[in-house]
């Protein structure tokens, strides 16, 4: 993701995440901090359909957000750009990667176990609404 990436990303993440988008200045702030964030966009032509990021201040990483268009969903996107930030937290050194999940989205939960990530705490009333996040953890090996 570059600077010249945000405004559609924006665009999809208020789309995506209308009760809790993070404001555009949060955007450039993440990319702003290159040490320790890396954020990826993925494009059908030109247009943005999906973005991720993740933070990694060692010995963990955590992903930041990763998001897919509904029309671009079940065509493996996710499941790169997953791959693409457990890679990524795996050359920097990191031991654990981190995520915070909605309990009411089973979809993304599924895409999660399937690489191996594993629920290991619940925060009540995490986001707005009042649903929970589900914290999940993929353990890396040890190079």
């Amino acid at each position: 993701m570059t600077e010249a990436d945000i405004a559609p990303v924006w665009d999809l993440e208020r789309r995506l995440f209308p009760e809790d988008a993070w404001p555009l200045a949060m955007f450039h702030d993440e990319l702003a901090q290159a040490s320790t964030r890396r954020y990826w966009v993925a494009a059908d032509a030109d247009r943005i359909v999906a973005y991720c990021g993740m933070m990694c201040v060692l010995p963990l990483a955590d992903v930041q957000t990763i998001a897919v268009a509904p029309e671009y969903e079940g065509r493996g996107i996710g499941s790169t750009l997953l791959r693409q930030l457990i890679d990524e937290a795996r050359d920097r050194g990191a031991k654990d990667v981190l995520l915070e999940v909605r309990a009411d989205n089973p979809r993304a939960q599924a895409l999660y176990s399937r690489f191996g990530f594993e629920h290991i705490h619940t925060r009540r009333g995490y986001y707005p609404g009042g649903v929970d996040a589900l914290i999940m953890r993929l353990e890396l090996p040890a190079t």
